[in-house]
């Protein structure tokens, strides 16, 4: 739609997610305006959504809604190749945001799983244990791992051969030398992804008696299955009863009568294609 349309869609599936910072530059010298911050919460989002909620689900969808007035939402969606299963991750701006601590404006998906949720309100003394134990030096951060691997129960989520030892060390020196300040700090270093904050959480409740949340941020989903069947057949009776509220929820909008009108027959559209 061109200009005609005041917001802008970055991004997208797979490559076109890389897109997403060239394509808020370019925004950017179209509106006048610094798109650089927006660049970075999308990068922000993503890591968050792929490092500190690990669910099983690997993000193959992210895309980026930015306004001229600079509010922005961020849609992405990962995908359980085992199960066959996706979830989508939703965020939209907000003064009081904290990306580190329920971010989310909704998490949906059709099943729940135990999950290492990092970003639960639950999980503020495993965050803030992490971060005592990054200011520690890094022989004694490297000490406290190896005797972590002699005490881990067998029931644990994650086991020593999980994680590279040679490679922690490494990335014990490097984030207590990033004299990160913040849990968002530490997770915006380079090298610090899924297996390292799974590492520094586990040495947070063992060593600190500080456990984090395996709460499931997912709530539920209107999707009903996908084009070619996966990841189920689609259920008309389910449907059906989708359609019907959503009329429901139609009809008892406040707005003016064009707009529902217009929007009913959208809805219509919508019907006649998937049940068609």
């Amino acid at each position: 739609m061109g200009d005609e349309l005041p917001v802008a869609v970055c991004g997208g599936k797979g490559r076109a997610a890389l897109r997403t910072p060239d394509d808020l530059k370019n925004y950017g010298v179209r509106w006048a305006i610094d798109t650089a911050p927006f660049a970075a919460m999308s990068r922000l989002c993503a890591k968050v959504d792929n490092s500190l909620v690990q669910d099983g689900y690997d993000l193959y969808h992210h895309v980026f809604v930015l306004s001229q007035d600079g509010d922005w939402a961020v849609i992405q969606q990962g995908m359980n190749g085992k199960e066959r299963t996706a979830r989508r991750y939703q965020w939209l701006s907000r003064d009081d945001l904290d990306v580190t601590c329920e971010p989310h404006t909704g998490v949906t998906c059709d099943r729940t799983e135990k999950t290492l949720n990092l970003v639960a309100e639950e999980s503020g003394t495993a965050r803030d244990a992490t971060m005592a134990f990054i200011r520690e030096n890094p022989d004694k951060m490297n000490d406290a791992w190896k005797d972590v691997c002699l005490s881990m129960p067998e029931r644990h989520y994650i086991t020593p051969g999980d994680v590279d030892g040679t490679r922690l060390n490494k990335i014990f020196r490097v984030l207590h030398e990033s004299h990160a300040a913040t849990y968002r700090d530490l997770i915006q270093i380079r090298g610090v992804g899924p297996r390292t904050l799974a590492a520094l959480t586990l040495i947070s409740e063992i060593v600190y008696d500080a456990p984090p949340s395996f709460k499931d941020p997912a709530r539920f989903s209107f999707a009903h299955g996908g084009k070619d069947g996966h990841p189920f057949p689609v259920d008309r009776k389910t449907y059906d009863c989708s359609i019907s509220f959503l009329k429901e929820c139609l009809d008892r909008a406040k707005v003016k009568d064009r707009e529902k009108i217009d929007a009913f027959r959208r809805l219509a559209q919508y019907e006649r294609r998937a049940l068609g």
